[in-house]
């Protein structure tokens, strides 16, 4: 019979340290392996259409028709594998190692696969980390956008008896933790909480806006009880619509709790349901319903917090619950919560042009509206960040002019702090930008878009060695946020200002992939890769720069638009003009 080729998604899979384990305790271990197999690789490479080919030893082999299909049963395999390793001693934990490629086959008689396909795909597993997931380049451009997990670009690596280097990307590290044991264990924060998207019981899905607004509220509400650790809503939402499995969560997200719940809104009426769920054993801690007129909404808010706080055994400041609470014009508040809908369904030009609209249309029947201020204003200062604008010194004056309203009219509204803390750091006053920033963290500790800013504004005024941990934070709080981004950019940047470009490559890289229509890590990619000699990649950044922002094409476009003076002092300009940017 003719040997077949055919294209195929090859899953390459060993254990980590398995010599070590089988000298330890050789029965054990095999034992362990063979349930693993039993109980987790074949039913889950059934469940995504794949087929075994062989397993020798610790290693396996395994073809999808698909990648996405391929890289979904390897993160359901390294979760579960994660979740078994809980509690184990560090040493006596089975961890695997997975490689993925999508590549040219050869099919022997007996079923048995060959070729470089094969082999790329056993390479990637051996330079893998410990529960981790390496993809090459042709895969990953196969999942992008299709699956739901973060992948780093960790760059070009040289492997073994394959004839070019092969661009690898890692499973990013927040999706996917093996559990560690022993002295090692840090248990989650005892206060730490996840408040997951709240189910919509309406019956309509036009009312998805308001309940996914409810929920966001109420995240911010519960960051005022003394001591929480509050996951951002923005990781959060990331499970929206998904059969949730609380405990799992709870290890990705390292917290203690998870509030979820549902909300039916029927004309002026809202009913809330909640429950508050131990994210280490699954037990429910506590449940309530909550019924309240559209006007109680504030009440509604404080309510729930108050009990929450008393549940876990935190007293609230009673100033803290007692704040006055806007007049809420409801037609108002409707048009802010599609306004916000609309911000999170990304950065874009057209998705920020709407949400101007919407907060206009807000501030229209409501002047006094504070979330439609700083929505307005937080938008503005967006247009100018992104180079969209036409005029930026008048929407950095508009914005201002919104951002000391809002402030005006509620003092200890972090948001409010965090708006005029943006405008203060397109106005490049650092200094003030960081007061505001540290005055919301404040009144918000759990806040972690202001932790980003925090670390911006210190990198932009010279105190770039301070700003990583601002970061590192803001991750934490957040770590499957789609915004993250935007720290993938700081981390690059402070490397980029500290002239470590060879190290601000990665991050750079990472922040362009989460986000491609993001302009400055573009440049700053760009920059980067002129500054190590790496001219021709330069260059296919820079083609990619100028396919999202066609009206920023010339460096003088850029020096329009800058984050920091202090890039006029750095060698960014030359190396953009070395990449084949114009002056003008």
């Amino acid at each position: 019979m003719t040997n077949q080729r055919r294209l195929a998604a090859i899953l390459a899979s060993d254990v980590a340290g398995y010599s070590r384990l089988t000298g330890a305790d050789e029965e054990g271990t095999v034992a362990q392996l063979r349930a693993v197999r039993a109980e987790l690789f074949e039913p889950t490479v059934a469940a995504n259409h794949g087929r075994i080919v062989k397993s020798a030893g610790d290693g396996m082999l395994i073809e999808f028709a698909s990648v996405v299909d391929a890289v979904r049963a390897g993160i359901a395999v390294q979760r579960e594998m994660a979740a078994r390793a809980a509690g184990i001693a560090a040493e006596r934990q089975i961890l695997l190692r997975i490689g993925i490629h999508l590549g040219d086959v050869l099919v022997e008689s007996d079923g048995d696969l060959m070729g470089d396909g094969v082999n790329i795909a056993a390479r990637l597993e051996g330079i893998c980390e410990p529960g981790g997931i390496c993809l090459s380049e042709d895969a990953w451009r196969q999942v992008r956008d299709k699956v739901d997990a973060p992948f780093v670009d960790i760059g070009e690596k040289a492997l073994k008896n394959i004839a070019r280097p092969v661009r690898v990307y890692a499973l990013q590290n927040s999706v996917v933790v093996p559990a560690k044991a022993g002295p090692d264990v840090k248990s989650p924060p005892r206060l730490s909480i996840v408040v997951l998207p709240f189910a919509n019981m309406s019956g309509d899905a036009e009312q998805e806006y308001f309940v996914d607004g409810l929920t966001e509220d109420l995240t911010t509400e519960l960051s005022r009880i003394p001591g929480a650790f509050v996951i951002a809503r923005n990781t959060a939402f990331t499970y929206k619509g998904k059969a949730s499995d609380v405990k799992a969560i709870g290890r990705e997200l390292g917290v203690r709790y998870a509030l979820e719940g549902s909300v039916r809104k029927a004309g002026n009426r809202v009913r809330l349901n909640t429950q508050l769920i131990d994210a280490e054993t699954g037990a429910h801690v506590w449940a309530d319903r909550f019924d309240r007129e559209l006007t109680d909404l504030f009440e509604l808010q404080d309510t729930v917090t108050l009990e929450l706080a008393s549940v876990l055994n935190v007293q609230l400041i009673e100033a803290e619950t007692k704040r006055a609470k806007p007049v809420l014009n409801l037609d108002a508040f409707d048009l802010v919560l599609r306004a916000r809908a609309e911000r999170n369904r990304g950065l874009t030009r057209e998705h920020n042009t709407e949400t101007l609209r919407l907060f206009s249309e807000a501030l229209r029947l409501d002047p006094k509206h504070v979330p439609a201020l700083s929505g307005k204003a937080l938008s503005l200062g967006t247009k100018v960040t992104s180079l969209w604008t036409e005029d930026r010194v008048a929407d950095i004056a508009e914005a201002e002019a919104l951002a000391l309203r809002a402030l005006a009219l509620d003092a200890q509204n972090p948001e409010c702090h965090f708006v005029l803390g943006f405008v203060r750091r397109l106005q490049f006053r650092f200094d003030e930008a960081a007061a505001e920033y540290e005055a919301a963290l404040r009144e918000n500790t759990n806040f972690a878009g202001a932790e980003t800013e925090l670390g911006w504004v210190k990198s932009f005024s010279g105190r770039a060695a301070k700003a990583l941990p601002h970061f590192e934070r803001a991750m934490r709080l957040s770590p499957r946020d789609p915004s993250t981004f935007l720290n993938h950019f700081g981390v690059g940047y402070i490397h980029f200002e500290l002239g470590a470009y060879d190290k601000a490559i990665e991050p750079l890289r990472h922040a362009t992939s989460l986000n491609p229509n993001f302009s400055w890590s573009q440049l700053i990619l760009t920059a980067s890769l002129v500054l190590v000699g790496r001219v021709d990649e330069a260059r296919a950044a820079l083609a990619a720069y100028f396919r999202t922002n066609p009206a920023s094409k010339t460096i003088a476009d850029v020096r329009a638009n800058l984050v920091t003076d202090r890039m006029i002092q750095s060698p960014l300009f030359d190396a953009l003009r070395q990449a084949g940017m114009p002056d003008a």
